[in-house]
């Protein structure tokens, strides 16, 4: 079992049951930024603020420095190229308040996170879909423009999964019956794939 996965079953035992699909989510992401691909997020409330936090992760230096290789330092003044770091490619669906407006107003407030999907996703990409009872609307129809665009998908919900569950590559159910008990389980989940992407991408 990877070391971060050991760690986090450590902290958090109520999670190894959902080894397997962390594991399978890892993949899915690992081959996406591999063929250069990226991750679109997105989510509501709570699992909003989440999507911005794992991309985060993603965007920037997590526990690693990933320095930029000299390919890369060569294309750059060097003392930019000493401040920028190596990230793998994350949108958070979350934060195009111009759009999100505009579509609310215009269409519908439903179909914002699957027109986002639309418009910027493609086959060998990957959708992070994130609610807490597998169930929101608008983050079902992302999931619909994902598999339409020939995107894989990844679905982090808790109990049974909701619509999710049959509607995602990959599904992470963690166990908590109260929103506020999975989205603090969200969190140690996409941590650990996290840090086992820094390692496959910027490891020694």
């Amino acid at each position: 079992m990877n070391t971060h996965m050991e760690r986090i079953i450590s902290s958090h035992p109520e999670l190894e049951p959902c080894a397997a699909e962390i594991t399978a989510a890892f993949g899915l992401m690992r081959d996406a930024f591999a063929r250069g691909g990226k991750a679109l997020l997105c989510g509501n409330g709570g699992s909003a603020a989440d999507c911005e936090h794992w991309a985060a992760e993603l965007l920037k230096g997590f526990e690693r420095k990933r320095p930029l290789d000299a390919a890369a330092r060569s294309l750059l003044p060097e003392a930019l190229a000493a401040g920028l770091q190596g990230a793998l490619p994350a949108v958070p669906l979350t934060g195009f308040v111009s759009l999100s407006s505009a579509f609310a107003n215009d269409v519908n407030a439903a179909f914002i996170f699957a027109q986002l999907t639309w418009a910027l996703g493609r086959s060998g990409d990957v959708l992070i879909a994130i609610s807490t009872s597998g169930s929101s609307a608008n983050v079902c129809y992302a999931l619909q423009a994902a598999g339409a665009r020939g995107m894989k998908s990844i679905a982090l919900t808790g109990g049974d999964g909701g619509r999710m569950a049959g509607m995602a590559d990959v599904v992470v159910k963690v166990p908590g019956s109260r929103t506020c008990e999975i989205q603090e389980l969200h969190l140690p989940v996409y941590h650990c794939i996290c840090l086992m992407l820094e390692d496959e991408f910027f490891g020694e």
